[in-house]
Order: structure tokens, then sequence, then C-alpha cells
């Protein structure tokens, strides 16, 4: 075996590689912070072109990615059972998934009434950022529902526009499964594909460890800790609600629910939960997700429709905690005070909303929609979102994770609910019996 090739196996080798990846992320930190204070913009360029690159190899196979695993996901729910199955696993895992919202979206609110983060805080926006973000499209509910259904099937994937993308393989998806026979040849293709694609990740995953070195130093490098240290109460606090989500209330409900205990759940995740926090993208980090799931005991079949659905409308940090937090930080920067009905209604747009943040800029859509809601004044919002945009990468990171965290729990949830989960002892039990050799009787 060539040396090569034994460095390649080494590298992929799950604790290498974890210990790669992690290794990336401190040398990135490091070097973004010397581009910052020695001001090497030939530093700063180099990492901001490496974490470029490996962003759009990850947004690359985004759009084919959850168009195949939604259509092959709802194919596959005909192995669990007739239409009445499927309609019920599927209203039950909307079900959980509101649910959890609410719950995540209450702890944010929470949290942001006993911090108050923003009160006391003066900051200018800058004329650049506000004119950026007055340039951006805004959150509307008739923008939403009219951007539903794509007019040009084409142009969803070329846009990279995840939502409609999300509805045209729920449309296909749902055709395929009524057709059933007729249909076996475009799911034979959708099936292969599905694996073309997922092979292709797998060969870009692999460079993980160098793409959280570029992403990682382009951020130290381009926002310092000046800005950091001006808006820490907001970073702190959306840490905080992500992390009482992430490390409290999915663990309770799996061990409630599913009887999965907190170190079987992360031992099984924490890789994934890692690749989403640097990644940022819920969408690549889809096949870490899927296979999590599975590892957990989710019936593969079950699995292969609940996750991704859920990378696409499962946002627990980008629409929950953060829209609650962030509200509350704007509104006290704006002295734009708000009212029960506000929080009410900041409530109400989380579960009900939480579609608006499929794709990469989901969280500008879903804040917007929510300061919206509340009353907030167009030149208010404008000026508020301008000021906390340029440390949006630091809080997406641990929003992701959350996320991602959520997209595997809620899947578990109700395949335990619907005797679709490989309890461990199961499991032990089947590994047992196939490695029992047959006991030669006496003659």
């Amino acid at each position: 075996m060539s040396l090569v090739v034994r460095a390649a196996r080494a590298w992929k080798a799950p604790r290498v590689f974890a210990l790669l990846t992690l290794a990336g992320l401190v040398l990135g930190a490091v070097l973004g912070i010397v581009a910052r204070v020695t001001g090497a913009e030939w530093l700063a360029g180099t990492l901001d072109t490496i974490g470029t690159l490996f962003t759009n190899l990850l947004q690359f196979t985004v759009a084919p990615l959850v168009f195949l695993a939604i259509v092959v996901g709802i194919v596959s729910l005909r192995d669990l059972g007739g239409g009445r199955t499927a309609a019920r696993l599927g209203g039950r895992t909307v079900a959980w998934f509101a649910g959890t919202s609410l719950i995540a979206v209450l702890i944010g609110l929470a949290i942001g009434l006993v911090f108050q983060p923003g009160q006391g805080l003066s900051l200018t926006a800058d004329p650049a950022d506000v004119a950026e973000v007055d340039a951006r499209t805004t959150g509307s509910w008739s923008a939403f529902l009219t951007d539903l259904v794509p007019s040009n099937p084409v142009a969803a994937f070329a846009e990279n526009n995840v939502l409609q993308v999300v509805v045209a393989a729920l449309l296909v998806g749902a055709a395929a499964y009524a057709l059933g026979e007729k249909a076996q040849p475009f799911v034979t293709f959708s099936r292969s594909a599905f694996e073309v694609v997922l092979t292709v990740i797998r060969g870009i995953i692999v460079l993980a460890p160098v793409g959280v070195l570029g992403l990682i130093g382009n951020a130290f490098a381009t926002y310092g800790t000046g800005v950091v240290g001006s808006l820490l109460g907001l970073i702190g606090t959306v840490y905080l609600g992500c992390a009482l989500v992430l490390f409290v209330v999915y663990p309770v409900l799996l061990r409630v629910v599913a009887g999965i205990g907190p170190r079987r759940f992360f031992g099984v995740t924490w890789p994934t939960l890692q690749f989403a926090f640097v990644s940022r993208s819920s969408g690549a980090s889809l096949p870490f997700s899927r296979q999590a799931a599975i590892d957990l005991g989710v019936e593969r079949n079950y699995a292969g429709f609940a996750v991704p659905l859920g990378s696409t409308t499962k946002m627990d940090g980008c629409a929950a905690v953060y829209p609650a937090l962030a509200t509350i930080f704007v509104a006290h920067l704006a002295g734009f005070p708000l009212g029960v009905w506000q929080y009410v209604v900041i409530v109400g747009v989380a579960v009900f909303g939480a579609l608006a943040t499929a794709g990469t800029t989901g969280w500008f859509t879903m804040l917007t929609l929510t300061l919206a809601a509340v009353g907030m004044p167009p030149q208010l919002i404008a000026a508020g979102i301008a000021v906390i945009i340029g440390i949006d990468p630091i809080m997406d990171m641990m929003r992701t994770a959350t996320n991602v965290a959520g997209q595997v729990a809620v899947p578990t949830l109700v395949a335990a609910q619907e005797g679709l989960l490989e309890r461990e002892t199961d499991r032990e039990q089947t590994d047992r019996e196939q490695t029992d050799e047959p006991v030669s009787q006496p003659a």
C-alpha cells in the first residue's frame, strides 16, 4: 500500500478527521487575527478565497441533494405502509416540528426578557450596511406565499431557491408515490442520482479541515474583535438560548419519549454538529444528519423522508431563538416598545413561519418577517439589521448546529412513537444473534 493511500485513509478516519477539523478551526482563527492585526491583505484574501471555494462547493450540491432526498424519502414511505401511514407520519412530524419550535421561541423570549439585550446600547449603523439591507428582499407573508411555487423549475435550481425546490420535491414525490409501479423507472433513476450526489458530497467533505480554516480565518480577519465586543450581549444571549435548546430540551425529550440518553445522542451526532457549526449549512450537513438518525435507530425509509424535510423547515436556531432575541435587541436599540401582543406575534411567526428560513439567507427573511409583524417601521428594520449583520456569521454557527440537532432529534421522537425506532437493546440482541455460532448437537 502506497504512502499516499495510507495518508488518505488516515485523513478520513473519524478521530483523525475530527482532530484535523479542530486544528483547522484554531489555525484559521490565529491566521485571521494575524491578518487583522498586521493588515496583511494577501493573507485575508487567501483565507477568503479558501472559505468561498469551500462554501461554493457545498452550495453546489444543496438543491439537487434536497430535491432527490425528499423525492426518494416520500416514495420510500410506501415500504412502511399505505397512504394513511404516510399521512400520519407526515402529520406527526410536522406537529413535532411546530411543538419544539414553540418551546425554542419561548426560551428565546424568556432570555430576552431577563437579559434585555440592546438595553442602553447606542450604536449607529454604517450607511453602506443600511443600503445593503435595503437592497435585499425583505420578508413578508405575501412574498412568502407567492414564492412557494416556482414559475420556472429550472430557475429554482439555478437560483438555489431551496424553498421552491422543497415544494417541487414534495409535488413530484407525491405524484411518484401515487403512480406506484408506473413511476418505478423514475424512482430508480432518482435513487441512483441521489447516491451520486452523496458520493460527490463525501468528496467535498474531505476538504472540511481546509474549508474551516478559510471560513473561520476570514471571519476573524473581517470583523476582528471590536464589533464583536460591542454586540457581545446579543451574541451571548443567542448562544445561551441555542445551548438550552440543544443541550437541555432535545436531550430531555429524547430521554422521556425515546429512551435515548444524552451520552448516546451526542455520541452519535457530535461529528454532525461540529460540521454544521463550521459549515453554517443545514443542507450541506444533510448526509451526516440522515446517517446520524439512522445510527440512533430511526427506520431508514422514514429517516430518508423526515431528515431532508427538516433540513429546510426545522430551524429552531434561525427561526425561533434568534428572531425572538434579535427582535428584542433591535427594539431596544431603536427605542421601539414591545407590548404583550407583539410577543404573541413573535411566537406565532416562529411556529408558522419556519419555512421562510429555507436557504442560506433564511435568517434574514425570518428576522425581517418578525420585525415587520410586530409593527416596526421599515427604516428602523433596515437600521437595526445593518448594525448586527456584521456579526451574523458568528451567531449563525451556533444557530445552524441547533437547527441540525433538531433535524435529527424530531425524526427520532416520531420514530419512537410510531414503533419505527430500533432500540439499542434490540440492536445489541440482533448483533449477538448474528455473531453467535450454532452449537453442534451430540450424535
